[in-house]
């Protein structure tokens, strides 16, 4: 049996979509049916109904399909045995959030460059929310972000948490006493993209302090947002570790608040059966424990 047509079977399973699959492949759509159709004629069994709401698994495609699962992850894993670090070769794709860019991410790729001198490393930068998404249509193989994902193809771990707080420049109005939250939150506050992790934390954290129309302003950028803040254009929410330069010359300054927003999750998730993916997840977790010794416990947070 073609391991490359059980892969494409399992894809298929994965996205309900011939046309999705045949991308992921970089192949046609005419080839994936004729994959199919030949595992079809071996097993002797019809794998999928197609109709006009898309592609579905006959009860015989479910029970093939938890078995070509286990195929897939044993010759990886047997792959995985024979093979050194430095000799790997391939592509892995890792979709990172702005925070982990503006933190440990450099030390991750200097480590992978090392370990894995012949392997091309493509880095996506996005929002958490579109991350999850392309995480399981299989067009990245891991992301670093807030929101463990409950999907059956998909792992997730959470690393750590960043402490939140109040920032200001120091020669801005913002930059004054504030009696409360409420208070507070009259001013302009300027966070992470809407309905990220952080900005729905705010929001009830604001609505937990009777405050029903906090004044939030949204960018998905920590560049953007770290401007907007030195320029005085409001009160920042958002991890200090993000601006600890500024912070350290003065130009910002954290507001003493007692009300902070929940700490922002470091959430890494996976793909099961990605070829030597969870290596680069142990990774992950070394590189951010030595980072978190590096920047004190005050700065962020490790989980477990």
């Amino acid at each position: 049996m073609n391991l490359k047509f059980l892969e494409t079977f399992v894809w298929v399973a994965r996205l309900k979509s011939f046309r999705l699959t045949a991308d992921k492949l970089f192949t046609t759509q005419a080839s994936i049916s004729s994959r199919i159709a030949v595992l079809e004629g071996e097993l002797g069994v019809k794998l999928f109904l197609r109709d006009s709401r898309g592609v579905s698994l006959t009860p015989e495609g479910l029970k093939v399909l938890d078995y070509a699962e286990q195929m897939l992850d044993t010759m990886a894993a047997l792959k995985q045995s024979i093979e050194t670090r430095s000799s790997k070769v391939g592509r892995v794709r890792i979709g990172v959030m702005d925070t982990v860019i503006h933190t440990w991410l450099s030390p991750l790729v200097a480590q992978m460059t090392d370990l894995y001198p012949r392997v091309e490393i493509e880095l996506v930068a996005d929002t958490a929310l579109n991350l999850c998404d392309q995480l399981q249509k299989g067009f990245l193989d891991l992301v670093l972000q807030t929101d463990l994902i409950r999907h059956e193809s998909v792992r997730s771990l959470e690393l750590a948490s960043h402490p939140l707080g109040w920032i200001v420049a120091s020669n801005s109005i913002y930059n004054r006493d504030y009696a409360d939250l409420a208070e507070l939150a009259q001013e302009r506050i300027i966070t992470y993209s809407k309905n990220s992790r952080p900005h729905q934390d705010i929001v009830a954290l604001m609505h937990a302090n009777g405050v029903l129309a906090p004044r939030l302003n949204c960018v998905n950028s920590v560049s953007a947002i770290t401007r907007l803040l030195r320029d005085g254009f409001g009160i920042g929410a958002l991890p200090p570790v993000l601006v600890a330069e500024e912070l350290a010359r003065g130009e910002l300054i954290l507001l003493d608040i007692e009300q902070r927003p929940a700490n922002l999750p470091v959430v890494v998730s996976w793909r099961v059966g990605v070829e030597w993916v969870e290596e680069i997840v142990t990774l992950c977790q070394q590189v951010l424990a030595g980072y978190a010794h590096k920047v004190g416990k005050d700065c962020i947070t490790l989980t477990g």
